[in-house]
């Protein structure tokens, strides 16, 4: 069996997924190539925040274009999504002045950002502890979504709205260009053609092109996350970032006094080893969303991660939360990690292995927040 389209995107995650929106939107014949029944990858092992304001300026106006268009799909299908916005709480007085410096860069850059003082984060967050919390910065903008759930209804959008085409456990393992077409072999003998490819596999690629992985500077995250039981009546608006979020995110790197803030922090600490920052997130059931943590390996040497989860950095996230907010409950009902892939010297790995064959991926834990605006501006470059 043949079947022929303008584009084939293999792999139906959230970054694969918005580059056949992107395609869609220019009257192309898409096809996504899923392996899986449902994507299982990084797009719904996260904790479904859509935060521009943790990127630097690049990713930044990236996430903002995303935003917009997670409301105009919206508008379209119940996708799960929620402008409730992302609050960064400061600790100390060090990362006070990175929230207060951050707020001056987002007046620059016209972003809307608020900052709140203590009693203000106190009011708004139900629970949130005085001897922790010194003040916030708010973005209103900003989104919560339920991953797992968005994905297929965003499939399904795309699907009954525009035309997209999905074939589900469907694993490529060659992709080739001859004759002025594209062809993408799945596992079956099934060939699917097309002018253009673009794979967004993660660092799975390795099966169709292993010495381009090989040779890549990719490395992998690993990320430990926890869910506890639903929280009764208790609401958590929005995204809870922390002090230990200030103090990792790219856009703070920007501040006057990250560096010198930096530079006095214990590299041998636990959370510098394993990565932690403390991130808080309300699901639709009522369930909180804890995390997270990173541990890297080069991607080659993925397996070295392990498939176990750490109960020492589950616990000591538990720990460090409970000092953050007083939650109804700290049960946990669900324990998980993800996988997701990054560039070590790139914002996102890219590469063409001949003039139609894009491979797209990389692009770390911006994924959820900047895929909607990097896809389109990829698109447009790939079609020029």
């Amino acid at each position: 069996m043949t079947t022929k389209f303008d584009l084939l995107v293999v792999g139906g995650g959230i970054l694969g997924t918005f580059h056949a929106y992107h395609a869609l939107k220019k009257n192309l014949k898409v096809a996504i190539l899923e392996r899986n029944s449902v994507p299982q990858g990084a797009t719904v092992r996260n904790f479904g925040q859509v935060v521009p304001s943790g990127m630097d300026l690049k990713w930044q106006n990236f996430g903002r274009e995303s935003l917009a268009i997670y409301h105009e799909l919206h508008t379209q299908a119940h996708l799960t999504i929620r402008q409730n916005g992302s609050v960064y709480i400061a600790s100390n007085d060090e990362e006070l002045q990175l929230i207060e410096e951050l707020y001056e860069i987002n007046r620059n850059n016209d972003y809307e950002s608020v900052l709140l003082s203590k009693s203000d984060c106190i009011k708004k967050y139900d629970g949130l502890r005085s001897d922790y919390c010194k003040g916030g910065l708010f973005f209103p903008q900003e989104l919560s979504v339920d991953s797992a759930d968005m994905i297929v209804k965003l499939h399904k959008l795309l699907q009954e709205k525009m035309g997209l085409q999905i074939f589900y456990n469907t694993t490529v393992i060659e992709t080739l260009e001859d004759d002025q077409k594209c062809t993408a072999v799945a596992a079956d003998g099934t060939a699917f053609t097309a002018s253009k490819i673009i794979i967004c596999g993660g660092h799975e690629f390795k099966t169709l092109y292993p010495k381009v992985f090989n040779d890549s500077d990719l490395e992998v995250s690993k990320l430990q996350m926890l869910q506890t039981k639903p929280q009764g009546i208790y609401s958590l608006q929005g995204n809870i970032l922390t002090g230990l979020s200030v103090r990792r995110y790219e856009s703070f790197s920007e501040c006057p006094s990250f560096q010198k803030i930096k530079a006095l922090e214990d590299p041998n600490s636990f959370e510098k080893k394993y990565g932690v920052h403390i991130l808080f997130k309300q699901a639709l059931d009522g369930s909180v969303i804890i995390g997270d943590s990173h541990e890297y390996a080069d991607a080659k040497n993925s397996d070295d991660l392990g498939y176990d989860l750490n109960m020492e950095i589950d616990e000591f996230m538990i720990l460090e939360a409970k000092k953050i907010i007083d939650l109804p409950t700290y049960e946990i009902q669900r324990r998980w990690f993800g996988i997701y892939s990054q560039c070590k010297s790139k914002d996102i790995f890219e590469h063409s292995p001949s003039a139609n064959i894009h491979i797209v991926t990389g692009i770390g834990g911006k994924g959820m927040t900047g895929s909607g605006g990097f896809s389109r501006f990829n698109i447009e470059k790939i079609y020029a």
